[in-house]
C-alpha cells in the first residue's frame, strides 16, 4: 500500500525575515563576475535604496499579474500599478491573481490586494485608470517603469512621454523603461533608457503593422469587414449612444457593435462580420499563452532587478532587444537595436519618404499604416503651408476632406517637409520630408 504524500503548510513569512530573503542577499551582498564596481553597493544603505524605489507596473493582465508577483518577491516593497480595465471570464485560464468572485472588478485593486495579502510587508497602490489620464508629475514619482501591455499604442504613448520627461540638467527625470510583449509562443522584453539609448518608436519596425482606416472610408466605402466593425465602433456608437459609455467587456456592448456592423457589411455585400471578429478587432485581441506570459515576465523583472542593484548589466546600453520563442522547443536571442536620429520621438532629425505625386492623399493616409515604421491608425497631416488633412474634431474633417481625392504632387512640393500626427504619439508629430520619385505635371499646367 503507498503511503499518502505529507504536504508542508505554506507559511507567509514578513518581507524582513532574513531567512525568507537570504537568497536575494546572496546577490545583493556579493559581487559577481560582471558587476558594476563603481555603482555597486553591498552595504545595508544599498540594499535599503533599492527597497524604497518606487516602482510602476503598467498592466494587470497576463504580463502584469506575473510581473506584480515577481517585483514583490524580488525585494520591491513601493509598488503601484495601473490599468484601466475591469476582470473578465476569459482572464481566469492565465491572469492567476483574479478568482470569478471577481469578475467584474477593477484588475487593478484585485491585483494588488491579492499580492499584498500574500506577501506581506509590500506596498501596491493601484490606479484604475488610463495611462492618458495621468499626468507628468504621476510619472516623475517612480525610479523605474515596467510595462506589460498588450497594446502598440499604448507602449507608444508611454515612451514619448517618457521621453518628453528627461531633462539632461537633472538625471532623476530620467526614468528607465523596461517592456515586455507575448504573442502566442512568442515573446520580447527590452530595457530603453529614454534619449540615450534605442526608444520604442526607433523599434516599431519590429512590430507588425496594423490597419488605418480614414473615417471617410469608414463612412462611404468599407471593402472589409473590420471597416464595418470600425465604423460602428468609432462612428455608429458616438452618434447613436446607446449606453453612456462603451465597455469592452460587456457583452450587451459588443452585441450590439456587432448588429450594427452586421447590417452595414450586408448593405455593401461584404461577408466575414461574426461576433468573435467584433470582439477581437474592437478588444484588439492578442492570443495569450501563460507559459510565456512568465517567462517574459521573468525577463522583466530580473532586468529591473538587475538595475536598481548593479549586480549585473543591464539590457540597455549594449545588447537591449531579447526575443524569446516557444514554437519550436526554446530559443532566445539578444542584439542591439540601434537609436535612429530620424526617429520622430528621441531623434533631432525629419526623415526622408519617397513619394509618388500622382497618389491621392487618401492612399496616402492609407500607405502610412503599411509602413512599419510609422503605423498609423488616424494620422492628421499638415504640410508647411497648410492642414491637409485632420481626423477630428468632425468640423476641420468635413473642410478637408476634399483633399482626400486631390494628387499629392498638387498639395505638396517636391522636397516639401509635412508633420503627421496621431493619437497613439501624444503630442508628438513625425516629420517627413517628401521626395518625389517622378515628375509631377502640376493641375494648372495640365492639357486637358
Amino acid at each position: 500500500m503507498s503511503q499518502p504524500v505529507m504536504v508542508a503548510p505554506r507559511l507567509q513569512v514578513p518581507l524582513s525575515s532574513g531567512s525568507r530573503w537570504a537568497y536575494l542577499d546572496n546577490i545583493r551582498k556579493n559581487k559577481g563576475p560582471f558587476t558594476d564596481e563603481e555603482s555597486f553597493d553591498a552595504s545595508g544603505e544599498g540594499i535599503g535604496a533599492m527597497e524604497k524605489m518606487r516602482i510602476l507596473v503598467i498592466g494587470a493582465g497576463g504580463l502584469g499579474c506575473e510581473i506584480l508577483k515577481n517585483l514583490a518577491l524580488s525585494g520591491f516593497r513601493d509598488i503601484h500599478v495601473i490599468d484601466m480595465d475591469t476582470i473578465d471570464v476569459s482572464n481566469l485560464n492565465r491572469q492567476f491573481l483574479f478568482r470569478h468572485t471577481d469578475v467584474g472588478k477593477s484588475k487593478a485593486e484585485v491585483a494588488a490586494r491579492f499580492v499584498e495579502k500574500r506577501i506581506k510587508g509590500v506596498s501596491i497602490t493601484p490606479h484604475n485608470c488610463k495611462i492618458q489620464d495621468k499626468d507628468e508629475d504621476f510619472y516623475m514619482q517612480f525610479n523605474i517603469v515596467v510595462c506589460g501591455l498588450d497594446s502598440i499604442e499604448a507602449r507608444r504613448w508611454i515612451n514619448s512621454t517618457l521621453v518628453d520627461l528627461v531633462d539632461n540638467e537633472n538625471p532623476e527625470t530620467l526614468k528607465p523603461l523596461v517592456d515586455g510583449g507575448t504573442e502566442g509562443f512568442k515573446g520580447q522584453s527590452r530595457v530603453i533608457f529614454p534619449t540615450m539609448t534605442s526608444c520604442l518608436e526607433c523599434q516599431l519596425d519590429m512590430h507588425a503593422p496594423r490597419p488605418a482606416v480614414p473615417l471617410c472610408t469608414l463612412a462611404t466605402i468599407p471593402r472589409q469587414p473590420e471597416h464595418c466593425i470600425e465604423w460602428a465602433h468609432i462612428m455608429a456608437w458616438e452618434q447613436e449612444k446607446p449606453f453612456p459609455k462603451l465597455d469592452n467587456d460587456d457583452p450587451e456592448h459588443i452585441t450590439w457593435l456587432y448588429q450594427k456592423a452586421l447590417a452595414r457589411a450586408q448593405e455593401f455585400k461584404i461577408i466575414g462580420v461574426t461576433y468573435a471578429l467584433t470582439q477581437g478587432v474592437v478588444k484588439n485581441i492578442i492570443p495569450a499563452i501563460a507559459s510565456t506570459n512568465a517567462i517574459i515576465a521573468a525577463s522583466c523583472c530580473n532586468e529591473a532587478f538587475k538595475i536598481a542593484t548593479s549586480t549585473n548589466p543591464s539590457l540597455g546600453f549594449e545588447e537591449n532587444y531579447m526575443m524569446y520563442s516557444g514554437n519550436d522547443s526554446i530559443y532566445t536571442y539578444t542584439f542591439k537595436h540601434e537609436k535612429k536620429s530620424d526617429c520622430p520621438v528621441c531623434g533631432t532629425t525629419a526623415r526622408n519618404m519617397e513619394l509618388d505625386p500622382n497618389q491621392t492623399l487618401e492612399d496616402f493616409i492609407e500607405s502610412l499604416a503599411a509602413r512599419p515604421e510609422a503605423q498609423l491608425k488616424r494620422p492628421s497631416i499638415r504640410s508647411e503651408q497648410r492642414t491637409l488633412y485632420m481626423q477630428s474634431p468632425e468640423s476641420l474633417e468635413l473642410k478637408t476632406r476634399p483633399n482626400l481625392a486631390k494628387k499629392m504632387g498638387d498639395l505638396v512640393e517636391n522636397g516639401e517637409e509635412i508633420g503627421v500626427s496621431d493619437p497613439s504619439l501624444g503630442s508628438v508629430n513625425f516629420k517627413f520630408r517628401l521626395r518625389f520619385s517622378r515628375p509631377f505635371i502640376p493641375a494648372s499646367e495640365r492639357d486637358y
